[in-house]
């Protein structure tokens, strides 16, 4: 990157360092840090979709929809993250194609599934074996970003089925006893009330999230656990122009710094949100703020 790096066997100090951090693997290694940002920025609100969802569901009154809130919550929760995350990627890649293959190739008179194989038509792979190399990793990121929102949906909505059922039934009673309708008093006395009862689960459950990224790794997606892990290693003069040691202490240090200061800030921003949900609430937190403020 920089003008003087042209030779690096006469470099040495912090001279040989700067070039040493902005070589194309470091370069990798720090677009890696923003795809797990990215990856929390979407699979936080979309988990929170997916759970508030199954919690609606387990409250319905529709018996089968019922049961799919409260089975899709059971089964995920009773499984080990690991076996899901190693599951889902196969089974939603598959199933995309299979869907696929049905429309693009109606003609196919042989079996998909010949043995432990999955045989699909070249029309129905995905992605094509054709497209560029960001096509695989956009779509790799898609599988990764939609299985973390499954598997940890479930976790939200245990969450925030607690958190519905921690809300007073008797407000409900009385907003229907004022003329509005069910729907109505779900969306406007229930909701609002219930964030302040699941912030402190789905605050662990985000906790748990950051915690979860280099998961990534599993899912075929460089995470920074892999380049911190490629780049750790020894390298000598005969493989690369930057020998070094073996520094895998150094970089899975920064790797622990970098959680700590992000769960860190976590908390900052958490215990504010709380603080502004709990104001004026008949709670522990807004009894605790009036008699601050008194």
């Amino acid at each position: 990157m920089f003008s003087y790096c042209t030779d690096p066997s006469t470099l040495e100090g912090l001279s040989w360092l700067s070039c040493y951090l902005t070589t194309g693997k470091h370069l990798n290694l720090y677009i890696s840090v923003v795809v797990v940002l990215v990856l929390l920025a979407i699979t936080a609100p979309v988990a929170l979709l997916f759970g508030f969802g199954a919690a609606s569901a387990a409250r319905s009154k529709f018996l089968p929809l019922r049961w799919f809130g409260k089975g899709y919550t059971s089964i995920v929760r009773g499984v080990p993250d690991i076996a899901f995350f190693l599951f889902f990627v196969i089974a939603l890649d598959q199933a995309f194609e299979w869907m696929r293959h049905k429309v693009k190739c109606p003609d196919w008179d042989q079996p998909i599934r010949q043995g432990i194989d999955f045989v699909v038509c070249d029309a129905a792979k995905l992605p094509l074996s054709t497209s560029p190399q960001w096509v695989h990793e956009t779509y790799g990121f898609f599988l990764a970003v939609l299985t973390f929102s499954i598997v940890f949906g479930a976790f939200a909505a245990n969450v925030l089925y607690g958190a519905m059922r921690a809300v007073p039934h008797a407000q409900i009673e009385t907003a229907e006893a004022y003329g509005m309708t069910t729907r109505q008093a779900f969306w406007r006395i229930l909701v609002p009330q219930m964030w302040v009862y699941a912030l402190p689960g789905l605050s662990n459950l985000w906790m748990v999230l950051i915690k979860a990224t280099p998961l990534l790794f599993l899912l075929g997606v460089e995470d920074i656990v892999y380049w911190a892990r490629e780049l750790g290693g020894t390298k000598t003069a005969r493989f690369t122009e930057y020998p070094h040691p073996n520094w895998h202490v150094w970089y899975f240090a920064a790797l622990l710094v970098f959680y700590l200061c992000f769960t860190k800030v976590s908390e900052v921003v958490l215990d504010r949100i709380m603080k502004r949900l709990t104001k004026g609430q008949a709670t522990a937190g807004g009894e605790a703020q009036r008699k601050a403020a008194a």
